[in-house]
């Protein structure tokens, strides 16, 4: 199984079934998307070209002179059955089927579906979908969507998986994550989920090097038995954040039209997903917000948060995030307060959240979170820089940054450290700075409180399995500190 789905995300060759010379089908732009960074061997399988985009054509998979790891097969839906044969004779290890028109559509688009895998299942082969959008790794170059790049977002490689049962909810993710400078380590649109499903992907998953964190859009599990195995293995090495939909009675009707999926009652998914430790997200901004805070920074060890803030009523309406989430932002002992008093300005207030107020400069926050780090009465530190106030400098992300891993190298448990950056684009040209650097940032103090959430979640979780200080370990190894 582990070289099936490898075929998926790093073939040494693929064909495209369905390949075409007409810029407006799909498999054209299959075709043109792979040639741009796959870096194997590609053959177009078309009986009524010669050259597609440059490259030999070749009128059926069994022509195709070597041998073929992936094929991906964009062609009616009645005529899959067929060449899904052809590739089994051939030997080829994984399909992806692009093509809709199967359970999706009823109970002949069913039957379809079923022949389809009994062939799959006759050849030893692995298919994903039908009904799919395809796959796409920035690390291997392979990209086997459908969409137009001049029109559509690919994320550079970074740390976190994303599987989508819904194509087209995965490709706006794409985008959005392009736009937000979010990395991808892989991208899998499962579709109808006839053969390779969310638990086969989660094991493989689990061993990948180049996957921190694994996002899910879920609408449907057929197989909820194995599904919970997968999750309840893969939650104590890696962090899985959830989006579920079908939350409704209309929305689990919609969802039966859309891959022909059960969505299933759901607070028996809700129920799954604490017994397993999976972090739920209730939107696409929710489910990245998390993602990035757990692949950036360590699980805390506790709900205890203090807040760094430039603004005041910024440090009051995070507490009151934090506290409407179940956080605790502690009163500071009164030694601690004592050593901020010392740094700070006579007018900042050295009380939880900390106020370095307006007039602060650069060493304020600095040391400040120094102070808090060391501390041993937090678990999480919000900071809130105003990057716009006059005594801030260009340099400040920096300076923070460097100070806040030289202190963590020192500690038994690294603190997290996530920011709010409430502002334009001067403010968010900063922030970006900061989290190609490491520490996350978001748009307003209540996502930061979201975020910090789930760094709580999911350090509790690996203390309820006893895995909380093999699992920080580990994550000083990939962070550098």
């Amino acid at each position: 199984m582990v070289k099936a789905i490898e075929a998926l995300f790093n073939p040494r060759t693929i064909a495209i079934i369905g390949a075409s010379r007409n810029p407006q089908k799909p498999g054209y732009q299959v075709l043109y998307n792979l040639k741009q960074k796959y870096k194997g061997k590609i053959y177009p399988v078309n009986p009524n070209a010669d050259k597609i985009l440059g490259l030999k054509a070749y009128p059926s998979i069994l022509d195709i002179p070597s041998e073929v790891d992936l094929a991906v097969i964009v062609i009616p839906a009645e005529k899959v059955p067929k060449v899904a044969e052809e590739c089994g004779r051939k030997g080829v290890k994984t399909l992806i089927v692009i093509s809709g028109g199967f359970k999706e559509v009823g109970p002949k688009g069913a039957e379809l579906e079923e022949q389809l895998v009994s062939i799959v299942k006759k050849y030893g082969m692995r298919l994903l979908g039908p009904n799919v959008v395809g796959v796409y790794v920035p690390k291997t170059g392979v990209n086997t969507t459908f969409i137009n790049p001049e029109r559509q977002g690919f994320p550079d490689h970074g740390p976190i998986a994303f599987l989508s049962q819904s194509g087209a909810f995965g490709i706006a993710i794409l985008d959005w994550a392009t736009m937000r400078g979010i990395g991808i380590s892989k991208f899998v649109s499962l579709g109808n989920k006839a053969d390779i499903d969310e638990a086969d992907l989660l094991e493989y998953l689990i061993e990948d090097k180049d996957t921190r964190v694994i996002t899910m859009y879920i609408e449907g599990v057929e197989k909820g038995k194995r599904f919970m195995e997968a999750l309840k293995k893969t939650t104590p090495i890696k962090p899985v954040i959830a989006l579920k939909s079908g939350r409704t009675e209309a929305g689990s009707r919609a969802i039966a039209s859309h891959t022909g999926s059960l969505a299933g009652a759901d607070k028996v998914y809700d129920a799954v997903f604490k017994q397993t430790g999976v972090i739920r997200a209730y939107g696409m901004e929710e489910l990245f917000d998390m993602a990035t805070a757990l692949a950036l920074q360590p699980p805390a060890r506790g709900n205890r948060v203090a807040i760094l803030t430039v603004g005041g009523g910024s440090g009051v309406m995070a507490t009151d995030a934090c506290i409407e989430l179940g956080l605790n932002v502690p009163k500071l002992s009164e030694s601690t307060e004592e050593k901020l008093r010392k740094i700070l300005l006579p007018i900042a207030s050295p009380h939880n959240p900390v106020d370095v107020t307006g007039s602060a400069r650069d060493e304020h926050l600095v040391e400040s979170v120094e102070v808090l780090m060391k501390s041993g009465e937090v678990d999480i530190i919000i900071w809130i820089p105003y990057f716009m106030v006059p005594g801030i400098s260009e340099q400040l992300v920096e300076k923070f940054i460097e100070r806040v891993r030289k202190v963590n190298k020192e500690l038994d448990t690294p603190i997290p450290v996530i920011g709010a950056a409430t502002g334009g684009t001067y403010t968010w040209k900063q922030a970006s700075k900061a989290e190609k650097l490491g520490i996350p940032m978001y748009i307003s103090v209540e996502r930061a409180a979201k975020a910090a959430w789930a760094l709580y979640k999911y350090g509790a979780w690996l203390k309820k399995n006893n895995v909380f200080n093999d699992y920080i370990e580990q994550f000083r190894k990939i962070i550098g500190y």
